[in-house]
Protein backbone atom coordinates (compact mmCIF):
# COMPACT_ATOMS: atom_id res chain seq x y z
CA UNK A 1 0.00 0.00 0.00
CA UNK A 2 1.51 3.01 -1.14
CA UNK A 3 0.80 6.18 0.62
CA UNK A 4 1.21 10.28 -0.14
CA UNK A 5 3.19 12.90 1.44
CA UNK A 6 2.06 16.68 1.86
CA UNK A 7 5.77 17.26 2.74
CA UNK A 8 7.83 18.26 0.14
CA UNK A 9 11.28 17.08 1.17
CA UNK A 10 9.79 13.29 1.47
CA UNK A 11 10.15 11.47 -1.78
CA UNK A 12 8.66 8.11 -2.58
CA UNK A 13 10.19 5.83 -5.22
CA UNK A 14 9.00 2.75 -6.51
CA UNK A 15 9.75 -0.13 -9.13
CA UNK A 16 7.31 -1.07 -11.19
CA UNK A 17 6.24 -3.13 -14.26
CA UNK A 18 4.21 -2.12 -17.10
CA UNK A 19 3.35 -3.98 -19.92
CA UNK A 20 6.43 -6.51 -19.00
CA UNK A 21 8.96 -3.39 -19.19
CA UNK A 22 10.47 -2.79 -15.59
CA UNK A 23 10.61 0.73 -14.83
CA UNK A 24 12.19 3.17 -11.64
CA UNK A 25 10.01 6.03 -10.74
CA UNK A 26 9.05 8.55 -8.26
CA UNK A 27 5.47 9.17 -7.05
CA UNK A 28 4.08 12.50 -6.92
CA UNK A 29 0.87 14.03 -7.40
CA UNK A 30 -1.08 10.81 -7.84
CA UNK A 31 1.80 9.74 -10.70
CA UNK A 32 4.20 7.70 -10.65
CA UNK A 33 7.14 10.24 -12.80
CA UNK A 34 9.26 7.62 -14.33
CA UNK A 35 13.16 8.22 -13.66
CA UNK A 36 16.38 7.11 -15.50
CA UNK A 37 18.61 5.78 -12.99
CA UNK A 38 18.41 3.85 -9.49
CA UNK A 39 19.43 5.04 -6.28
CA UNK A 40 22.47 6.78 -8.02
CA UNK A 41 23.04 10.69 -7.40
CA UNK A 42 22.38 11.00 -10.87
CA UNK A 43 19.00 9.61 -11.55
CA UNK A 44 17.13 11.85 -14.06
CA UNK A 45 13.37 12.48 -14.76
CA UNK A 46 12.72 11.14 -18.43
CA UNK A 47 10.06 13.39 -18.57
CA UNK A 48 7.31 10.39 -18.84
CA UNK A 49 4.67 9.46 -16.20
CA UNK A 50 1.61 6.87 -15.48
CA UNK A 51 -0.86 6.02 -13.60
CA UNK A 52 -0.08 3.78 -10.33
CA UNK A 53 -3.39 1.97 -11.20
CA UNK A 54 -1.85 0.93 -14.41
CA UNK A 55 1.50 -0.54 -13.29
CA UNK A 56 2.00 -3.30 -10.88
CA UNK A 57 4.63 -2.70 -7.88
CA UNK A 58 7.73 -4.95 -7.65
CA UNK A 59 10.14 -4.90 -4.71
CA UNK A 60 11.75 -1.60 -4.93
CA UNK A 61 15.38 -2.09 -4.96
CA UNK A 62 17.77 -4.56 -6.48
CA UNK A 63 20.54 -4.75 -4.22
CA UNK A 64 23.54 -6.74 -4.69
CA UNK A 65 23.32 -8.01 -1.29
CA UNK A 66 21.04 -7.87 1.44
CA UNK A 67 22.78 -7.38 4.99
CA UNK A 68 20.79 -8.32 8.02
CA UNK A 69 21.48 -7.31 11.54
CA UNK A 70 20.40 -10.15 14.66
CA UNK A 71 19.19 -9.18 18.34
CA UNK A 72 18.90 -5.61 17.95
CA UNK A 73 16.08 -4.54 19.95
CA UNK A 74 16.64 -3.96 23.52
CA UNK A 75 13.36 -5.59 24.82
CA UNK A 76 13.61 -8.38 21.90
CA UNK A 77 17.02 -9.23 23.75
CA UNK A 78 15.18 -9.10 27.09
CA UNK A 79 12.59 -11.36 25.91
CA UNK A 80 14.82 -13.77 24.08
CA UNK A 81 15.22 -17.43 24.73
CA UNK A 82 18.60 -17.94 22.50
CA UNK A 83 19.93 -14.37 23.98
CA UNK A 84 21.18 -13.57 27.55
CA UNK A 85 22.91 -10.01 27.07
CA UNK A 86 22.77 -6.77 24.50
CA UNK A 87 25.77 -8.15 21.71
CA UNK A 88 29.05 -6.14 22.61
CA UNK A 89 28.91 -5.73 18.37
CA UNK A 90 26.15 -6.07 15.80
CA UNK A 91 25.41 -9.73 14.52
CA UNK A 92 25.33 -9.50 10.96
CA UNK A 93 23.87 -12.53 8.48
CA UNK A 94 23.36 -12.07 4.45
CA UNK A 95 20.62 -12.79 2.72
CA UNK A 96 20.82 -13.86 -0.98
CA UNK A 97 19.12 -11.63 -3.66
CA UNK A 98 17.28 -14.82 -4.67
CA UNK A 99 15.33 -14.27 -1.53
CA UNK A 100 13.48 -10.85 -2.76
CA UNK A 101 9.65 -10.21 -3.62
CA UNK A 102 7.70 -7.19 -3.84
CA UNK A 103 4.37 -6.46 -2.44
CA UNK A 104 1.39 -9.11 -2.85
CA UNK A 105 3.83 -11.50 -4.07
CA UNK A 106 3.54 -14.95 -2.38
CA UNK A 107 5.92 -16.25 0.55
CA UNK A 108 6.19 -19.79 -0.42
CA UNK A 109 6.31 -22.16 2.61
CA UNK A 110 9.29 -24.62 1.84
CA UNK A 111 7.96 -28.55 2.23
CA UNK A 112 9.77 -30.28 4.74
CA UNK A 113 10.00 -27.37 6.95
CA UNK A 114 7.93 -27.12 10.41
CA UNK A 115 7.85 -23.35 10.97
CA UNK A 116 7.95 -20.29 9.09
CA UNK A 117 8.22 -16.51 10.94
CA UNK A 118 7.69 -13.08 10.22
CA UNK A 119 10.34 -10.25 11.16
CA UNK A 120 8.77 -6.98 10.65
CA UNK A 121 12.02 -4.70 10.14
CA UNK A 122 13.09 -0.99 8.70
CA UNK A 123 15.36 -1.57 5.65
CA UNK A 124 17.81 1.23 4.51
CA UNK A 125 18.17 1.23 1.44
CA UNK A 126 22.09 2.73 -0.04
CA UNK A 127 22.75 5.38 -2.53
CA UNK A 128 26.23 5.61 -2.72
CA UNK A 129 29.54 2.94 -2.94
CA UNK A 130 31.07 3.27 0.52
CA UNK A 131 33.44 1.71 2.45
CA UNK A 132 34.80 2.51 6.27
CA UNK A 133 32.22 5.24 5.89
CA UNK A 134 32.69 7.79 9.22
CA UNK A 135 29.62 7.42 11.19
CA UNK A 136 29.10 11.26 11.01
CA UNK A 137 28.96 10.72 7.37
CA UNK A 138 26.43 7.72 7.13
CA UNK A 139 23.96 9.73 6.15
CA UNK A 140 25.06 10.75 3.25
CA UNK A 141 25.33 7.25 1.83
CA UNK A 142 22.09 6.68 2.47
CA UNK A 143 19.30 6.93 -0.12
CA UNK A 144 16.00 5.95 1.88
CA UNK A 145 13.89 3.69 4.11
CA UNK A 146 11.43 0.61 3.55
CA UNK A 147 9.62 -2.02 4.91
CA UNK A 148 11.41 -5.76 4.74
CA UNK A 149 10.31 -8.84 6.06
CA UNK A 150 13.07 -11.26 7.23
CA UNK A 151 11.20 -14.28 6.66
CA UNK A 152 12.41 -17.47 8.64
CA UNK A 153 12.56 -21.10 8.41
CA UNK A 154 13.00 -21.20 12.51
CA UNK A 155 13.29 -25.36 13.03
CA UNK A 156 16.25 -24.77 10.33
CA UNK A 157 17.25 -22.16 11.38
CA UNK A 158 17.48 -23.88 15.34
CA UNK A 159 19.05 -27.29 13.61
CA UNK A 160 21.55 -25.71 11.15
CA UNK A 161 22.85 -23.76 14.53
CA UNK A 162 23.55 -20.49 12.38
CA UNK A 163 21.65 -18.66 9.82
CA UNK A 164 21.73 -18.74 6.23
CA UNK A 165 19.77 -21.66 5.40
CA UNK A 166 17.07 -20.81 7.49
CA UNK A 167 16.59 -17.40 6.25
CA UNK A 168 17.95 -18.14 2.80
CA UNK A 169 15.01 -19.82 1.09
CA UNK A 170 13.57 -17.86 -2.33
CA UNK A 171 10.78 -15.98 -1.16
CA UNK A 172 11.38 -15.06 2.05
CA UNK A 173 13.05 -11.87 1.65
CA UNK A 174 9.72 -9.45 1.20
CA UNK A 175 10.86 -6.19 0.23
CA UNK A 176 8.66 -2.92 -0.28
CA UNK A 177 6.43 -1.51 -1.20
CA UNK A 178 8.49 2.04 -1.89
CA UNK A 179 12.19 3.60 -0.70
CA UNK A 180 11.25 7.13 1.25
CA UNK A 181 13.43 9.75 1.69
CA UNK A 182 13.57 12.55 4.15
CA UNK A 183 12.64 11.05 6.95
CA UNK A 184 14.25 11.01 10.25
CA UNK A 185 14.56 7.00 11.00
CA UNK A 186 15.56 7.39 14.88
CA UNK A 187 12.49 7.00 16.49
CA UNK A 188 9.65 5.10 13.81
CA UNK A 189 7.00 2.39 14.79
CA UNK A 190 7.81 -0.74 13.06
CA UNK A 191 4.93 -3.40 13.34
CA UNK A 192 3.75 -6.46 12.10
CA UNK A 193 0.34 -7.54 11.36
CA UNK A 194 -1.10 -11.36 10.92
CA UNK A 195 -4.18 -11.16 9.22
CA UNK A 196 -5.34 -8.29 10.66
CA UNK A 197 -3.63 -8.99 14.14
CA UNK A 198 -0.92 -6.87 15.68
CA UNK A 199 1.64 -8.52 16.44
CA UNK A 200 5.32 -6.69 16.83
CA UNK A 201 5.06 -3.66 17.99
CA UNK A 202 8.57 -1.53 18.94
CA UNK A 203 9.92 1.67 17.95
CA UNK A 204 13.47 2.50 16.29
CA UNK A 205 14.56 4.28 19.42
CA UNK A 206 14.57 0.73 21.07
CA UNK A 207 17.85 -0.02 18.72
CA UNK A 208 21.04 -1.29 20.55
CA UNK A 209 22.94 -0.06 17.61
CA UNK A 210 21.10 2.95 15.44
CA UNK A 211 21.22 3.52 11.75
CA UNK A 212 24.20 5.67 11.06
CA UNK A 213 26.75 3.29 13.44
CA UNK A 214 25.49 0.05 11.33
CA UNK A 215 26.14 1.96 8.14
CA UNK A 216 29.63 2.15 9.76
CA UNK A 217 30.32 -1.14 11.32
CA UNK A 218 28.98 -2.89 7.92
CA UNK A 219 30.99 -0.68 5.73
CA UNK A 220 34.42 -1.58 7.80
CA UNK A 221 33.85 -4.83 6.74
CA UNK A 222 32.23 -4.66 3.10
CA UNK A 223 31.94 -2.33 0.70
CA UNK A 224 28.77 -1.12 0.22
CA UNK A 225 27.08 -0.66 -3.10
CA UNK A 226 24.05 1.31 -4.34
CA UNK A 227 20.67 -0.18 -3.68
CA UNK A 228 22.53 -2.53 -0.98
CA UNK A 229 19.76 -2.97 2.35
CA UNK A 230 20.48 -3.36 5.55
CA UNK A 231 17.67 -4.71 7.50
CA UNK A 232 17.88 -3.15 11.59
CA UNK A 233 16.72 -6.37 13.17
CA UNK A 234 12.90 -6.88 14.38
CA UNK A 235 11.00 -6.08 17.66
CA UNK A 236 9.93 -8.70 19.95
CA UNK A 237 6.67 -10.71 19.21
CA UNK A 238 7.88 -13.19 16.48
CA UNK A 239 5.80 -15.70 15.88
CA UNK A 240 4.73 -18.53 13.12
CA UNK A 241 2.88 -17.82 9.65
CA UNK A 242 0.31 -20.53 8.26
CA UNK A 243 -0.52 -21.56 4.49
CA UNK A 244 -2.77 -19.22 3.55
CA UNK A 245 -2.38 -16.77 5.86
CA UNK A 246 -2.07 -12.76 5.19
CA UNK A 247 1.20 -10.76 7.05
CA UNK A 248 1.70 -7.14 6.83
CA UNK A 249 4.64 -5.27 7.78
CA UNK A 250 3.96 -1.25 8.74
CA UNK A 251 6.88 1.28 9.06
CA UNK A 252 6.05 4.48 10.54
CA UNK A 253 6.34 7.18 7.43
CA UNK A 254 7.38 4.13 5.25
CA UNK A 255 4.19 2.58 4.53
CA UNK A 256 2.66 -1.42 4.52
CA UNK A 257 4.10 -4.08 2.84
CA UNK A 258 1.70 -7.51 2.28
CA UNK A 259 2.03 -10.69 1.35
CA UNK A 260 0.09 -14.17 1.77
CA UNK A 261 2.02 -17.21 2.81
CA UNK A 262 0.93 -20.46 -0.26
Amino acid sequence: MLQTEEETQVERFVRCALSGVKLFGRLADGKIEILDGAYYETIRPTGRSVDPKEVTLLCPVAPSKIILVGLNYRVHVQHSQSATEVPANPILFLKPPTALIGPEEHIIYPDGVDRVDYEAELGVVIGRRGFNIPVAQAYDYIFGYTCVNDVTARNVQRQDGQWTRGKGFDTFCPVGPCVVRGIDPSDLAVEAYLNGVRKQYGRTSDLIFAVPFLVHFISSVMTLMPGDIIATGTPQGIDPMQRGDRIEVRVEQVGSLVNTIV
